[in-house]
């Protein structure tokens, strides 16, 4: 059997889809035929108009996921605005920066609340709608290389980025069998305003550079096919896993 890439008819609920790999994703999905519901604290201006551009609709549904106040919200939001929701992607996620010996309690709760908690329960919220339904769904956590690695000077992103890769395995485990494939994408150092830090300072980016075998930062548009991918029936029967994209990185 061939198999099909294609999401047209298709709705993907996207997280943090104005700008970066949010954005990438969402394009990636509408170019494969999802219209997209785009979930975020800023307007996704720019995107909106690039997924019609692609001649698909996308919705937008302003919301802080900085707390689980809006996520029962949104999802009743979204399914009245456009029907049921076939793909989610938890994209939406803060990083903050400095040494644990100076790491406030502050940024720690901030950064898992967005990264980790959110994830999980607005997962939950649309997972219920679908066994509800009797029906099946993709769900896509973008994980990290710090899932898999310790990082430096970010404690609370490395350990909601550990914990978003456990939570991707345990959600398998439980829903597989619910016809709901839950599988995370691993960015490896891309071009975003989350690494404008690291890309400024010369020699971070000289010994991040030196290990990429790709030797380049990747572009947000390189996430698209791991993307469309996970999200389509092709990867009817992947469910679990983690699938890097990060020029090589993980292969050093």
């Amino acid at each position: 059997m061939t198999p099909s890439f294609d999401l047209s008819g298709r709705t993907a609920l996207v997280t943090g889809a104005n700008t970066g790999l949010g954005q990438a994703i969402a394009l990636g999905l509408a170019a494969a035929g999802a219209d997209i519901v785009a979930v975020g604290r800023s307007a996704p201006t720019g995107t909106a108009e690039k997924v019609g551009a692609l001649g698909r609709a996308l919705h937008a549904i302003p919301a802080d996921l900085s707390t689980t106040g809006p996520i029962n919200e949104v999802v009743e939001q979204a399914r009245a605005a456009v029907g049921d929701i076939d793909i989610l992607v938890n994209n939406a996620g803060i990083i903050r920066r400095a040494d644990s010996l100076d790491f406030s309690e502050e940024d720690w709760d901030a950064v898992m609340d967005t990264n980790l908690k959110t994830a999980f329960f607005l997962s939950q919220a649309v997972a219920r709608t679908w066994v509800a339904g009797n029906r099946g769904g993709k769900i896509l956590n973008i994980c990290s290389m710090l899932s898999f690695q310790g990082g430096i000077r970010v404690p609370s992103y490395t350990a909601s980025k550990s914990g978003l890769a456990g939570l991707t395995r345990l959600l398998a485990c439980e829903w597989a069998s619910k016809g709901i494939n839950v599988n995370g994408i691993a960015p490896g150092y891309f071009a975003t305003n989350n690494t404008e830090a690291l890309r400024a300072d010369e020699g971070r980016n000289r010994d991040i550079l030196a290990r990429i075998p790709a030797g380049r930062w990747g572009d947000p548009s390189d996430l698209a096919g791991a993307a469309v991918f996970l999200a389509s029936d092709a990867a009817a029967y992947v469910h679990g896993t983690i699938l890097t994209v990060d020029g090589g990185w993980m292969a050093r």
